[in-house]
């Protein structure tokens, strides 16, 4: 099994940091400050406007507008896909980023959000393009995340999990609870959750407005199936999640059982 390999030399590596809040956002200004910590070789691609929800869309058929806001430092007027790859295949493509690091989000990234998740699609395409990624987000409630959390322990969790070897089709997914940087409760290895049911839709009542809605509120948490412990859980815990997420969506098992009925 092919297998990523960690930089030898942190302070010689080349970090590429994005997310999907924006380029202004303050958790990407969080995580830029966290890399810098390892290297001064620290690029940041971030969507112009916030792409929160955008998952793994790509911009097709449209021309998409990267400014420079100054030294190693781009606005992308597209997805956190696209910041990536433009990122990899134009700007840094004589010399790639030894690590992408996504984040950090304003609010947590866990169970079946990651599929809707800019934050998680950022890691997944700097993976499928070949490089290790790690996405992170802050659990939030209410409108002001504690990123002071993020920010006292993302190093070490970073440090961590370079000096493992990954296999090459897997990221990781942290993420770090709301409580105070000094109550936090531990670090938990954990599959994704699940959760009892989706979003609420909210049909607008002004006539002028027929036919419009808004997706709103907190989805419901629930339990993984088959499963004792999850993200979910782990973070009500007051616990730092690490996920390791793999990039073939093929269920195995399933594929086995088809093959047999459909010879």
């Amino acid at each position: 099994m092919a297998m990523f390999k960690p930089p030898l030399n942190l302070s010689q590596a080349r970090i590429l940091v994005v997310n999907d809040d924006g380029i202004r956002a303050p958790g990407i200004k969080v995580l830029e400050r966290i890399a810098k910590t390892f290297t001064k070789d620290v690029w940041i691609f971030a969507p112009e406007e916030e792409e929160s929800g955008a998952g793994h869309s790509l911009s097709l058929n449209k021309a998409i507008k990267v400014s420079k806001l100054g030294p190693r430092r781009f606005a992308v007027g597209g997805s956190p896909t696209d910041c990536v790859m433009l990122a990899l295949g134009d700007y840094l493509s004589d010399c790639r980023p030894d690590l992408v690091l996504s984040g950090i989000n304003r609010g947590g990234n866990l169970g079946d959000d990651l599929t809707y998740s800019g934050t998680v699609a950022g890691a997944l395409e700097a993976t499928l393009l070949g490089l290790p990624a790690i996405a992170l987000s802050q659990a939030m409630a209410g409108d002001k995340p504690q990123f002071r959390t993020a920010e006292r322990h993302a190093r070490g969790v970073i440090e961590t999990l370079l000096t493992l070897e990954w296999p090459r089709d897997v990221f990781m997914n942290v993420n770090f609870p709301n409580v105070s940087a000094e109550t936090v409760s531990g670090l938990t290895i954990v599959p994704q959750g699940r959760r009892k049911s989706g979003y609420n839709l909210h049909k607008m009542t002004n006539p002028r407005r027929e036919g419009h809605f808004h997706i709103i509120g907190t989805a419901i948490q629930g339990a993984h199936v088959g499963h004792s412990d999850n993200d979910y859980r782990a973070i009500d815990r007051g616990e730092i999640t690490v996920t390791p997420l793999h990039c073939d969506l093929t269920h195995y098992g399933a594929l086995k059982k088809l093959r047999k009925a459909f010879r």
